[in-house]
């Protein structure tokens, strides 16, 4: 192997929007050599905001991946213990969520970086739980300590008090704001120093008398965090023996590889301050592939559970994680090689769609750059071009050893457009392009609107089908109109009922007939899937059709009684019906379950859902009775208010719906000072006048048709 496995760590950098994320990894790139000039993202010139869009809006929309090598600054350019890493950069904008989903997926460890201001936002919490969900091992990097208002203190407690009270600090601040000037490393109990143009020298220095006091309490606090964790530190801890900086760093690898502890690390990316000892740390802390558990599948003939380990000598296996548009080299596909070895020219299993692929090309990623390689082993993170049948999510193995690996989860699209092609050419041409930007990103959604023949794009946020459609135009020439943004209204029930369906028709022949008769009840969570029971006794209906019966349930879930929106947290169970012995059929059963299913669920008392934002804002105090005011007109519920240094911060709920054209809203409310974000929280009944102008306009609609 060109690395041995120990030595090799998939790392990812994850936050909230404008914590300093890219400027954080275009240091990395710096020191690790990968690039010899720093790219600065105001300057439009980072290298990992690589596309256009991304450059002129000065926020990541796509997950970048790089590969470079380090060496920890206290080893003195020790070649032996030169480590490989794989990074991947993802976006902060929670329209992009399912970047830093999908990269969380396949990375061993994630650095989290805060603004050394704001400490914890919102953005952070939801990648964090994005992180426990994948139990991806963690280390805090409070960046922008030389910002007015940066504050170590106040954003460790936001740290303690929102996402772990397991976090230890690793280093601590010399000097605030503008004279912030360096580190205190409370494990070797030395100040580091950042010298040269770019920060490029470390020295370890003696800790200056003034802050010898507070280096002493966090080292006391460190000491005490890992031998808690530890039995055989803690017997020593408790008899007062003296334990060693080589035994507390293994026991803390231990306990952050098995998320027990979080350490925290601090320093400002953009002066070039801090940055080294969070790649000495990842060197240190974060796991290899053989330090985790052997992946996890499933077997697609018997879908019973089986792993393969992280050695080259096992069957292949790798899970393809990200789909991206290349305008020179077609279909681009990253995968994360769990096991085995891939070389270029070979042919692969996809286990999900059941066919093979050709491995022609194989390349190590640089950003946008590529280097060609003519095998990728366990552990590595590769793409490869020009396979047909192979999307997000899907398993590449060996062909004599199958398995299905986990899959990626995204989120439910919560605003749709409608775009109109404005010529005829456009039309032709705007297929092609919405079928490979879906193919890069799951969370978008395309359907034709039966009734107007309209091309309906669903997306994560405004945001998310803005750069859609600037897409559309730049890389695939494809000019649109488009439509004033909607609401993804869900519908559901709030009882249960019974309902019969009856499909009979004779018509000289063979006749169709079936007879279905089924319950429906809400389900505990609007979140749970949908669930079929059969619960058919006695054969009243033949075996084979009860699946019919499912598919023509299913179908009806797509389009609800009130205004044909979909139907969420629904069970149904098929208990009687009836058949013919020479009339019956697949058909006729499917409608028969979908009249019976529609005929529930206007019993049910069906209710229409809107989905509800969570909003964080955040403003001068002068401004906060206008902006509360401007809230509650939306129909926003206020959680809560809070002051962070000179600002007020309101969190609320409210209404999508309300929340169209909000930035320039709060702009003109606070001179263009106030700042906020939103995601999606949850669904919500609607209040009745809205229901009631909904379901008017959706009869409306039906007449015309």
């Amino acid at each position: 192997m060109e690395y041995p496995l120990k030595k090799l760590r998939n790392i990812g950098i994850i936050a909230h929007i404008d914590a300093g994320k890219t400027t954080t990894t275009e240091r990395i790139l710096f020191y690790t050599g990968i690039s010899h000039k720093i790219g600065e993202v105001h300057e439009g010139a980072a290298i990992m905001d690589w596309m256009e869009q991304e450059r002129e809006r000065g926020i990541t929309i796509t997950s970048a991946a790089t590969t470079c090598y380090w060496i920890p600054t206290y080893r003195k350019g020790d070649a032996e213990y030169k480590h490989k890493f794989n990074i991947i950069d993802t976006p902060g904008h929670i329209d992009f969520t399912a970047e830093v989903q999908r990269s969380l997926r396949v990375l061993d460890g994630a650095v989290v970086v805060f603004d050394g201001v704001a400490g914890v936002e919102s953005q952070s919490e939801t990648v964090w739980r994005q992180a426990d969900k994948y139990k991806v091992p963690r280390i805090c990097f409070i960046n922008k300590m030389d910002r007015m208002g940066a504050d170590f203190e106040s954003d460790l407690q936001s740290i303690y008090e929102k996402l772990t009270p397991n976090a230890l600090v690793l280093n601590f601040p010399i000097g605030k704001e503008e004279d912030f000037s360096g580190v205190i490393d409370v494990f070797k109990m030395k100040r580091i120093d950042f010298q040269g143009e770019h920060g490029e020298t470390v020295e370890y220095l003696d800790i200056p008398e003034e802050y010898m006091e507070q280096a002493k309490k966090y080292r006391s606090e460190l000491v005490d965090k890992i031998a808690g964790e530890d039995e055989v530190l803690m017997e020593k801890y408790l008899n007062e023996e003296e334990i060693s900086n080589e035994e507390l760093l293994q026991s803390l690898r231990k306990s952050v590889i098995d998320y027990k502890l979080v350490p925290v690390m601090c320093g400002t990316a953009f002066k070039n301050k801090g940055v080294q000892p969070v790649l000495d740390m990842v060197v240190e802390l974060f796991p290899s592939p053989l330090d985790l558990p052997p992946v996890q599948g499933l077997d697609p003939k018997t879908e019973e559970t089986i792993t393969r380990e992280s050695d080259v000598n096992a069957p292949f296996s790798a899970l393809v994680f990200k789909v991206a548009t290349d305008p020179f080299s077609g279909t681009l596909n990253y995968m994360r090689v769990y096991s085995g070895k891939l070389t270029k020219g070979s042919y692969v299993y996809n286990s999900i769609s059941g066919k093979k692929e050709r491995i022609s090309r194989l390349m190590r990623m640089l950003s946008n750059k590529r280097e060609e390689i003519e095998e990728a082993e366990a552990g590595d993170i590769v793409a490869t071009v020009g396979l047909k049948d192979t999307t997000t999510g899907h398993t590449l193995c060996d062909e004599n050893a199958p398995i299905i690996l986990e899959s990626i989860t995204f989120p439910e699209p919560v605003i749709s457009v409608k775009l109109e092609p404005k010529t005829k050419s456009d039309q032709e041409k705007m297929g092609v392009a919405l079928k490979k930007l879906i193919d890069e990103d799951p969370t978008y959604r395309v359907k034709t609107d039966e009734e107007t023949m309209d091309i309906v794009v669903s997306g994560m946020g405004e945001l998310h089908l803005d750069v859609l459609v600037d897409r559309m135009r730049r890389e695939f020439n494809v000019e649109v109109n488009v439509g004033k943004p909607q609401v993804a209204y869900k519908e559901t029930i709030k009882s249960a009922a019974d309902g019969e369906g009856k499909f009979v028709r004779q018509s000289g022949g063979r006749g169709q007939y079936g007879h279905v008769l089924l319950k429906i009840e809400k389900t505990e969570s609007l979140d749970d899937e949908f669930e079929f029971v059969d619960a058919i006794k006695g054969g009243v209906i033949p075996q084979e059709f009860v699946s019919s019966v499912e598919k023509g349930v299913k179908e009806a879930l797509t389009k609800g009684v009130i205004a044909g929106y979909p139907l969420i947290g629904v069970k149904a169970t098929c208990y009687d019906g009836s058949y013919h012995e020479v009339d019956s059929s697949d058909f006729a059963f499917k409608i028969a379950g979908s009249m019976a299913f529609q005929d529930a669920v206007k019993k049910a008392n069906p209710v229409l859902l809107e989905p509800i934002m969570k909003l964080d804002v955040s403003i001068p105090e002068q401004y906060l009775g206008d902006v509360i005011g401007d809230i509650n007109s939306k129909r926003g519920r206020i959680e809560q208010m809070s002051e962070r240094h000179n600002l007020r911060i309101i969190d609320a709920f409210v209404p999508l719906s309300e929340m169209f054209g909000y930035v320039t809203n709060l702009r003109s409310l606070t001179e263009g000072r106030g700042t906020y974000t939103i995601q999606f929280d949850h669904y919500d009944d609607v209040p009745k006048n809205i229901f009631e102008q909904i379901q008017g306009e959706f009869e409306k609609s039906k007449k015309e048709s």
